[in-house]
C-alpha cells in the first residue's frame, strides 16, 4: 500500500493532473526556409540568452552545454546571441528564414510553432529522441511541439504567469495583505491607491507581439472564453469583450501605464523592482531575475485576479529547442536538441535542473528534473512554492495559432489598450477576421 502522500506531494499531483488535462504580424514562411550558409560541420544556434554581454547566469548556462557538445561531437554548434525584444517581438527571425538564411537551431514558443511547421522549416526529432526521454515529459508538453504523432521541439521549461506585488508600495499606500485583489475591480481599486506622481498601481504588457497575447489569454480564459472552439471562431464572446475592457479601463483610469521600462511587460526587475509599478504580471522566470538583480527587494506573488463570477487561470508558455530541417545539418541538430534538453543520464537531469531551479526559475517539464529539484527543496517555499501548488495547477498550455490567427487577436488588444476601441467591435472584427481564414486553413491543426 502506498504511503499517505504529504501536503506538497498532494500540490505535486494536482499541477501534473492539471498538465494532463490540458492535453504574428509577418507574412508567412516561405517554403524554403533555406540555410545560414558556412560549413556543414558548424551548425548556428540563434538564441535570446548567450553569449550576452552581461554573461549572467543563463548567458553562461548556454555556453557552457554548447561548450560541452563541442568537445565531444564532429559537428560544432555556435551560438548567435540576438537580445530578446529584437527576439520576441522583432521579425529578425523569421526575416532570416524568408531570404533563405534561417538558422540551423533556435528557440520558438508554443504560440509561434505553426508558422514555422507550416512553413516547412521544423525538423522531426524523433529519431534522435529515445523512448525513455519522451516518457520523462510531463503529459501534453509534446504533444505541443508534434504534428501526427512526430516531435518537432523540445520544450525547455513550463512557465506560469502570476501577479506581482511590492511590499513596501503596499505598506506605503497604508495597504496589507487583505487587500491583495481577488477581482478585476478590486484589481483597478487597489492600484488607484498604490498609483503616484512616480508610479503606476498595476502593469501589463503594451508591446504587441507574441509575448503580450501569451499574457492576455488568461484574462479571456477567466470567462471560458477561447479565439476558436471546436474548429471555429468564438472570438466574438462576452468573456472576449469583458478582458479586452479589463486591460482598456487599466490604461484609461491612468492606474497602468502605456509602456514598460527596460525590456517590457515581463522585466520585473526594471518596473516593479524600480519601484515604477506596485504590481505587474509576470511570469515565474521573475522569480530569478529578482534573486539575481535585486535579492532584497520584497515582494509577493499572487494568482491573477478574476473577473466576477469567473474561474482561475493561468497561461503555461515555456520555450523549445527546434531544428531548421533546411539547415546544413538536421539530423546533427536533432541530435544537439535531444542531448542538451532531453538526455535521462545523470548529466542530463542536472543540466536541466540546474536551468529550471537555479540560473533560472521555472515548473520543470521532465518528471526526472522535477523529483531532482524536490530533492534539492527548490519548490519547498517561497513564490516558488506558490507558483506550484497553487498557479500552475490552474494553467492551459499556451495555444498554437497560426499568424493569421494570432494577428487579429493581437491587433484588438492593442486597439483597446491603447487606441480606446469599443471592446465589442474590437472583438466582433477579429472574430470575422479569423473567420475568413479559418474556412481556407490547410496547415497543421490548431490547438
Amino acid at each position: 500500500m502506498a504511503a499517505t502522500p504529504s501536503p506538497a506531494q498532494l500540490s505535486r499531483r494536482t499541477l501534473l493532473g492539471a498538465f494532463a488535462a490540458s492535453a504574428a504580424a509577418v507574412p508567412l514562411l516561405s517554403a524554403c526556409g533555406g540555410s545560414s550558409g558556412g560549413s556543414g560541420k558548424e551548425m548556428s544556434f540563434w538564441n535570446f540568452y548567450g553569449p550576452s554581454d552581461d554573461q549572467g547566469p543563463q548567458s553562461k548556462w548556454f555556453v557552457s552545454v554548447v561548450d560541452e557538445w563541442n568537445k565531444n561531437n564532429e559537428v560544432k554548434v555556435k551560438l548567435r546571441y540576438i537580445p530578446g525584444k529584437d527576439y520576441l517581438n522583432g521579425t529578425t527571425l523569421q526575416t532570416a528564414f524568408q531570404s533563405g538564411q534561417g538558422p540551423d537551431i533556435f528557440l520558438i514558443s508554443p504560440g509561434d510553432f505553426l508558422r514555422y511547421y507550416n512553413g516547412n522549416v521544423l525538423q522531426d526529432l524523433g529519431s534522435a529522441l529515445s523512448a525513455e526521454s519522451k516518457a520523462d515529459y510531463l503529459p501534453g508538453l509534446l504533444e505541443a511541439r508534434s504534428v501526427d504523432g512526430k516531435v518537432y521541439g523540445l520544450p525547455m521549461e513550463i512557465e506560469p504567469l502570476a501577479m506581482y506585488y511590492s511590499e513596501t508600495a503596499f505598506e506605503k499606500a497604508g495597504l496589507s495583505e487583505a487587500d491583495l485583489p481577488k477581482t478585476w475591480d478590486q484589481t483597478l481599486a487597489v492600484a488607484e491607491k498604490l498609483t503616484g506622481k512616480d508610479r503606476y498601481g498595476v502593469m501589463f504588457e503594451t508591446l504587441p507581439g507574441y509575448y503580450q497575447n501569451f499574457t492576455w489569454y488568461p484574462f479571456l480564459w477567466q470567462g471560458d472564453g477561447a479565439p476558436i472552439k471546436d474548429g471555429k471562431v468564438a472570438f466574438d464572446s462576452p468573456a472576449a469583450v469583458q478582458a479586452l475592457k479589463f486591460w482598456q479601463d487599466s490604461i484609461q483610469n491612468k492606474v497602468a501605464p502605456r509602456k514598460a521600462l527596460g525590456d517590457g511587460g515581463g522585466d520585473v526587475v526594471s518596473n516593479l523592482g524600480s519601484g515604477a509599478a506596485a504590481m505587474q504580471q509576470s511570469g515565474i522566470w521573475a522569480v530569478a531575475d529578482m534573486r539575481g538583480k535585486a535579492k532584497n527587494f520584497k515582494y509577493g506573488v499572487i494568482p491573477l485576479p478574476t473577473p466576477t463570477g469567473g474561474k482561475a487561470a493561468t497561461d503555461l508558455g515555456g520555450w523549445a529547442f527546434v531544428a531548421n530541417s533546411k539547415g546544413k545539418n538536421p539530423e546533427a541538430a536533432a541530435k544537439f536538441i535531444a542531448w542538451a534538453l532531453g538526455s535521462t543520464d545523470a548529466a542530463g537531469v542536472e543540466r536541466q535542473r540546474q536551468w529550471n531551479t537555479v540560473v533560472k526559475t521555472n515548473v520543470p517539464p521532465r518528471k526526472s528534473v522535477q523529483a531532482a529539484a524536490d530533492a534539492k527543496g527548490a519548490f519547498a517555499d517561497g513564490a516558488l512554492k506558490k507558483f506550484v501548488s497553487e498557479i500552475a495547477p490552474t494553467g492551459k498550455p499556451e495555444p498554437r495559432f497560426p499568424p493569421e490567427v494570432y494577428q487579429p487577436i493581437a491587433d484588438a488588444i492593442q486597439a483597446c489598450q491603447l487606441n480606446a476601441s469599443d471592446p465589442a467591435k474590437a472583438a466582433a472584427d477579429a472574430a470575422a477576421r479569423i473567420d475568413t481564414f479559418l474556412k481556407t486553413y490547410q496547415g497543421a491543426p490548431i490547438s
